[in-house]
C-alpha cells in the first residue's frame, strides 16, 4: 500500500496558489478547457434548437431511415469522444509536466491517478 498522502499547511497551499507557475498552469488549463466547453455547449444547444424549431431539417432522410437528426446525434457522441481524447494529448504536453514540477518544488509526493494505479 502506498504512503499516506502529505498534508499540508494553509501556508504551503496559499505559497503554490501564489506562485508564477501555479498561475501559468492555471492560465494554461483555463484556454483550453473554457473555450472548448463553451463550444461544445453552443454544438449541443444547437442540435436542441433544431429539433425544436427545424424539425422538417431535422427529419430529412439522408440514407435510407436515417435522418439529419440521427446523424447530428451521433456526431455528439463523436465530438464528445474527440474532446476527451483531444485534452489528454493536451493535458500530457502542457498540464501535467508543469504540474509534476510544481508538486516537486515544494516537496509533495502526490502520484498522478495513473501511477497509483499502478
Amino acid at each position: 500500500m502506498d504512503s499516506p498522502p502529505i498534508t499540508t499547511t494553509a501556508t504551503d497551499v496559499q505559497l503554490i496558489d501564489d506562485s508564477e507557475e501555479f498561475r501559468t498552469l492555471r492560465r494554461s488549463f483555463r484556454s483550453f478547457a473554457f473555450p472548448v466547453t463553451i463550444g461544445f455547449v453552443l454544438w449541443y444547444l444547437l442540435y436542441v434548437l433544431l429539433s425544436c424549431y427545424a424539425p422538417g431539417l431535422m427529419g430529412t432522410k439522408v440514407v435510407g431511415h436515417i435522418n439529419v437528426a440521427l446523424v447530428l446525434g451521433l456526431l455528439q457522441f463523436a465530438t464528445t469522444f474527440a474532446i476527451a481524447a483531444w485534452y489528454a494529448r493536451y493535458a500530457d504536453r502542457r498540464i501535467d509536466p508543469p504540474a509534476a514540477a510544481i508538486r516537486e518544488a515544494h516537496g509533495a509526493v502526490v502520484h498522478a491517478p495513473r501511477e497509483s494505479a499502478e
